[in-house]
């Protein structure tokens, strides 16, 4: 039986009351998600307007047709209010984030905090430029070197007491049965000195010959305030026709001015090296006592001969510098572990 028409009066003004109970509670949603429950109560599938929308089969066709028309415009009316409604919720939530995640792009940069060279290595880039300044070049070789290259190229004799595992880190150690020989297949080891480039640069070329070698070097020695078992070297070695002691000390005499200035006293003292004759130390006053800073001396013929040199041609001169111990009276440092205790307080003071 089709309803009467009280009833269809009665249901268009459900539908008016629903609108404005829905226009009411969308303008009043606090947020988002208050609107999307909303959205859910009044325009979803158990709000008053799907009630009445499903009334409809029980109308004649005009009253299905007008209440129909009515419903429809109500829905299209409330999608609007909550369409207005949800942007507005929208720009205040973006303007919210916004201000929470504002940059005031007046204040100064945070500029990230710039760090240094280590002070050894600043006093190798000093030295080596010092030198490259003089004329010399840089010339590196490897760190696992071989007994020939390291010990009996450089003049040093079989029962050399730096040969022992006191002194020397051995990779192979050196057969005793055996004698080293030029190919150093006999022995491996951790260089003790970065002199074994001296052999290979003279074996690559042809003289005159003026190179600077830096490098890691290592012995056996227990760490104290002047000793690690790791530290840098930089070797000197210059080859040419007539070279004299006096090449040699007026080149060194140059590099520990350009280094540690002209007010540090400094000294040459008569040494032995195998590996030079004449030979020197220079020492430096720091902290009350005269440190060595390096080793130096006339090349010995027989070191010249195991690079491929003739002796009767050529003369030379060479030199080590303890970097690490250069470095502490270059920056004031009192005891070398300081360089190798990553103590970031040590390090950032040299920025």
């Amino acid at each position: 039986m089709k309803q009467s028409h009280a009833a269809v009066t009665d249901s268009h003004g459900d539908v008016r009351q629903a609108v404005i109970a829905a226009r009411d509670a969308l303008a009043a949603a606090a947020d988002l998600d208050e609107l999307a429950d909303i959205r859910t109560t009044h325009m979803g599938k158990r709000s008053t307007l799907a009630q009445l929308q499903r009334s409809l089969g029980g109308l004649d066709p005009e009253a299905r047709r007008e209440l129909g028309a009515a419903i429809n415009a109500a829905r299209s009316e409330l999608a609007a209010a909550e369409a207005e409604r949800r942007a507005a919720l929208e720009a205040e939530r973006d303007r919210v984030v916004l201000a929470r995640e504002a940059v005031d792009v007046t204040l100064p940069a945070r500029i990230p905090r710039r760090g240094s060279l280590h002070p050894v290595n600043e006093t190798t880039e000093a030295i080596v430029d010092a030198m490259v300044g003089l004329g010399y070049r840089v010339f590196e070789g490897p760190e696992v070197e071989t007994d020939w290259h390291n010990f009996t190229a450089l003049n040093s004799p079989p029962d050399h007491p730096a040969k022992s595992l006191s002194d020397t880190i051995y990779v192979q150690p050196l057969s005793r049965e055996t004698r080293p020989t030029p190919d150093g297949t006999t022995g491996i080891l951790l260089r003790t000195q970065t002199s074994p480039g001296q052999i290979r640069a003279m074996s690559a070329q042809e003289p005159p010959l003026y190179i600077v070698l830096p490098g890691r070097v290592y012995r056996s020695d227990t760490p104290d305030a002047t000793h690690l078992p790791m530290f840098h070297q930089i070797e000197g070695l210059a080859v040419d026709r007539a070279l004299s002691f006096a090449d040699l000390k007026g080149t060194l005499v140059e590099l520990a001015r350009t280094i540690l200035g002209s007010a540090t006293p400094m000294k040459f003292v008569p040494d032995h090296f195998p590996f030079t004759e004449p030979s020197a130390q220079l020492l430096a006053y720091y902290q009350g006592t005269w440190m060595e800073l390096l080793g130096s001396g006339m090349v010995h013929p027989n070191v010249l001969t195991a690079g491929g040199y003739d002796p009767e041609q050529v003369q030379g001169f060479a030199w080590g510098i303890g970097v690490d111990r250069m470095a502490m009276i270059r920056h004031g440092v009192t005891d070398i572990r300081l360089f190798v205790d990553n103590d970031v307080r040590f390090l950032s003071s040299f920025s």
